[in-house]
């Protein structure tokens, strides 16, 4: 009876994220700040000294929250009717009554709600980082398999220069791992400022406290996080939004890949494993067809579609507080969900594929006129200024042989010894540097 797929249909495949992004991981994550506040304070003899055996407790919890916790923060609520005061009474139940006036100190909600959203994400993008690390090893390692294989290319969907298949494999490693690398370095913010981002509050309890310094230290060394000074009540989620979009652009690069591969199985270029009992078709049952890459291809369409709506809206609050934020920001499992997912599909695909280098040969020998770029380049080296137009009008359009681009070689004005090395030459020896940039470029 669920109403997304991805807790329904997929919901084993994308279990490892339950405990982050759902209702049970924000309110873990705001127990955890709400926790940390009250250790930091004590610690700094803001609050009074916590009991030993009282802090081991709280950061035992923090390590080890369950469902149990959960359900009693819930109990809480349902009489609240506020989910971040049903966490601060929570936590009393934790600590002896002199410290309840030390939790939640300071705080407006947004203070616990920007830090646990700030852990969830960070949380989440190790996971991310962890299955796309795999996936990066999976496209290096075909790209070197495959770097010496050559292929014909398209363009504009016509034949064109031939590469090797490991080369444009190398290409995808190498979008998919620059991008991933800058997500990783994406800085995730935070602040614990007060309600309009001023510290009034602090100040006005505890004036002789350097409460930027320490709420900065607090963010770093408590959370993890990177703090921001300068916010209204919200922090403004310019991080978060930075985050989603490059998690868009990595989401562009897997579709690219996920197309190109159903085409290539299209062609014939990869055959693909037959597994036992897998059905194809309800009616054509020789068909094996590519679900696996149509499947992440489609989810990743659905973590970019969403993430682009959190990039474009989040970052928006009208003067210095609106709650448009709060409901926008649960869906962070959403968009993390349907890229797992994504990849999951994507790397079950290419578990499955099998190279045809009898295809991918045989496609390169009924395209010789991919060789007259070679012919009329080396003809401009030579000073032939309408080398271009000689092969235009000799090949455009036309059904041409090795045998008849041997000949124009034959009857050109070049000297002997190039016109040897071009009728060397086959599509499948037209490969340039492809190997070359694989061995260089893909460490």
């Amino acid at each position: 009876m669920a109403l997304s797929p991805l807790d329904d249909r997929y919901a084993g495949r994308v279990e490892v994220l339950n405990s982050i992004f759902s209702e049970f991981g924000l309110m873990k994550f705001r127990t955890v700040v709400e926790i940390q506040w009250l250790l930091a304070l004590s610690e700094k003899g803001i609050a009074p000294a916590l009991p030993a055996e009282v802090k081991i407790g709280l950061e035992t919890l923090c390590d080890n929250f369950t469902t149990e916790e959960y359900n009693a923060i819930k109990t809480f609520e349902a009489t609240t009717n506020h989910d971040v005061k049903a966490v601060e009474y929570f936590v009393r139940e934790l600590v002896p009554k002199s410290h309840w006036s030390w939790i939640h100190f300071a705080c407006t909600s947004e203070d616990i709600n920007n830090l646990a959203y700030g852990l969830m994400l960070s949380h989440g993008r190790e996971v991310l980082l962890c299955v796309m690390n795999n996936l990066i090893e999976d496209l290096k390692q075909k790209s070197l398999d495959w770097k010496a294989t050559p292929m014909l290319c398209r363009t504009h969907g016509q034949t064109a220069t031939p590469s090797t298949m490991g080369k444009e494999w190398a290409v995808f490693w190498d979008r998919a791992n620059t991008i991933s690398e800058r997500i990783k370095n994406v800085p995730l913010t935070g602040k614990i400022n007060g309600a309009t981002g001023t510290y009034s509050a602090h100040i006005a309890a505890k004036p002789d406290i350097d409460w930027i310094q320490f709420t900065h230290d607090f963010v770093t060394e408590k959370l993890g996080l990177t703090p921001n000074a300068l916010t209204t009540q919200i922090e403004p989620h310019d991080q978060q939004a930075l985050l989603l979009n490059e998690m868009g652009r990595l989401n562009n690069v897997l579709i690219d890949l996920c197309r190109d591969v159903w085409g290539y199985i299209s062609l014939g270029y990869f055959g693909q494993k037959t597994v036992a009992g897998e059905v194809g078709s309800s009616t054509m049952p020789h068909k094996v067809n590519p679900i696996d890459f149509e499947n992440a291809e489609g989810n990743f369409k659905l973590s970019r579609g969403i993430g682009r709506t959190l990039s474009d809206e989040l970052p928006i609050s009208r003067w210095q507080r609106d709650l448009t934020d709060s409901t926008l920001q649960r869906n962070f499992g959403l968009v993390f969900g349907h890229f797992y997912l994504g990849i999951k599909s994507l790397q079950k695909g290419l578990g499955k594929l099998e190279i045809k280098e009898e295809k991918l040969a045989t496609d390169l020998e009924g395209a010789p006129e991919v060789l007259t770029e070679a012919v009329q380049t080396v003809l401009r080296a030579y000073g032939h200024h309408d080398a271009y137009e000689q092969l235009k009008n000799f090949s455009r359009g036309q059904a041409l042989n090795l045998k008849q681009i041997y000949e124009f070689v034959d009857q050109s004005e070049l000297p002997p010894e190039e016109k040897a090395k071009l009728k060397k030459l086959t599509p499948a020896t037209y490969t340039g540097l492809a190997e070359a940039l694989v061995d260089k470029f893909v460490v």
